[in-house]
């Protein structure tokens, strides 16, 4: 059962400031600019999934002014790796004492900008209007704070700039290509529209919901729009289906248990006067709990189908895919996280979150190492900073960038110490 909120940490005198948070901390003056910086340029230049070409390629190029190696094992994507020089950092046969991936997606969406900020997208119909700008951004503002101080890294540092997080792709693709490997933990952050500036939210369990889609297929019988009892109308069977499939949140899933069905797209009928034969429709499915996971499409047949019938038609669930699987905070990764953010911002920026219900891929790297994926608040009304994640006016602020950025650098130096 999902609690309604994850339980806070208790107090640990294990997150009070360090010599290396003092150290990070006298960077934040440096590294705030830098990071705006990046973030403008990525938002201005936003591609889509599978085509972040530039992106790839401008990543590449702050990587090399900050002396890290990068490879590329997919067609976009970059990998970084930062190595430690603390004296235990590597053992005899030069493998890393602990390694840490960090990663960072990149790819924008299909959406066209009304922000009208002076760095809007110059690229039409596409922009980061999810704030993977902002996560690029960080990232790289991570490994140049970390670069200064590898003596402090008792390990490495994998850092991840992942493509085609929106389609579910691209997480999937770095796995098949090694990046977590020799891997012994995993760290992600994502601004986040729900959540005050000034808080972050790292609370352990679910944070981000199992992610499906699927179609349903109607077919009925096509007649002149003016004799209907001749015929069996496909988009009266569609529609009563859209209805109905919401049933089954409200009376055959548990109240403790969040689930969403949603149809995104119904199309039916070919002209004015003419009974439809067939219809589609296409949408989404969102749960946590694995049980429920496991019957909504079952339910989701029977919805179909016997809806149908009752009209004189026929449906069937003809394509349900998984998308990404739900994202699961490990406890002592959680913690980490939670002491880390503690220690380079401070006890007030410890907020509560109780998780949300669209996807995430970083899931497929918790799969092969245990992890913590923070949510970094951006939402402040003075700012105009309100908009949510896939809003043509998404706008985040921009002044928690730094934050990110100390918290991601603070986890990885207090990850390999460990």
């Amino acid at each position: 059962m999902t609690s309604p909120l994850p339980p806070r940490f208790p107090s640990d005198e294990h997150s009070s400031p360090t010599e290396v948070t003092h150290r990070l901390l006298a960077l934040a003056d440096e590294l705030e600019p830098y990071v705006i910086e990046q973030r403008r340029w990525f938002h201005r230049h936003p591609e889509v999934s599978l085509h972040e070409t530039g992106t790839t390629e401008h990543i590449c190029e702050q990587l090399d002014l900050l002396g890290i190696p990068w490879e590329r094992p997919c067609e976009t994507g970059v990998v970084a790796t930062l190595r430690g020089t603390a004296a235990d950092a590597y053992d005899q046969d030069g493998s890393p004492r602990r390694r840490l991936l960090m990663r960072a997606d990149i790819d924008a969406l299909p959406v066209t900008e009304l922000t009208e900020l002076p760095f809007a997208s110059c690229n039409d119909g596409v922009s980061h209007a999810c704030g993977h700008d902002c996560h690029a951004a960080m990232l790289l503002g991570a490994l140049k704070g970390l670069s200064t101080m590898t003596d402090a890294l008792h390990g490495e540092v994998r850092a991840v700039f992942q493509p085609a997080e929106e389609v579910s792709e691209g997480a999937r693709a770095m796995v098949k290509a090694g990046v977590t490997d020799g891997v012994d933990g995993c760290f992600g952050i994502h601004i986040w529209s729900e959540v005050p500036s000034g808080k972050v939210s790292c609370e352990p369990g679910p944070r981000m919901a199992n992610t499906d889609w699927w179609r349903i297929d109607v077919t009925g019988k096509t007649c002149h729009g003016a004799l209907p009892h001749r015929g069996s109308d496909a988009i009266v069977a569609g529609a009563a289906i859209v209805e109905e499939l919401q049933t089954i949140v409200s009376r055959s899933v548990s109240p403790f248990e969040p689930a969403v069905i949603t149809v995104g797209e119904f199309h039916g009928g070919s002209a004015r006067n003419v009974v439809a034969g067939t219809a589609w429709l296409e949408g989404t499915v969102r749960t946590f709990d694995d049980e429920t996971h496991a019957r909504i499409p079952l339910l989701m047949q029977r919805v179909a189908e016997e809806t149908a019938m009752a009209l004189g038609c026929e449906a069937h669930v003809t394509q349900y895919d998984l998308g990404s699987w739900a994202v699961v905070n490990d406890a002592h990764a959680s913690k980490l996280a939670w002491r880390a953010a503690r220690k380079v911002l401070g006890p007030d920026s410890i907020g509560r979150y109780r998780g949300s219900m669209p996807g995430e891929d970083f899931s497929e790297y918790l799969f092969k190492a245990p992890g913590v994926f923070v949510f970094l608040g951006c939402s402040d009304p003075a700012a105009g900073s309100t908009w949510p994640q896939h809003s043509p006016h998404y706008n985040p602020d921009e002044g928690v960038l730094v934050n990110g950025t100390l918290l991601g650098a603070q986890y990885a130096v207090d990850f390999l110490e460990e």
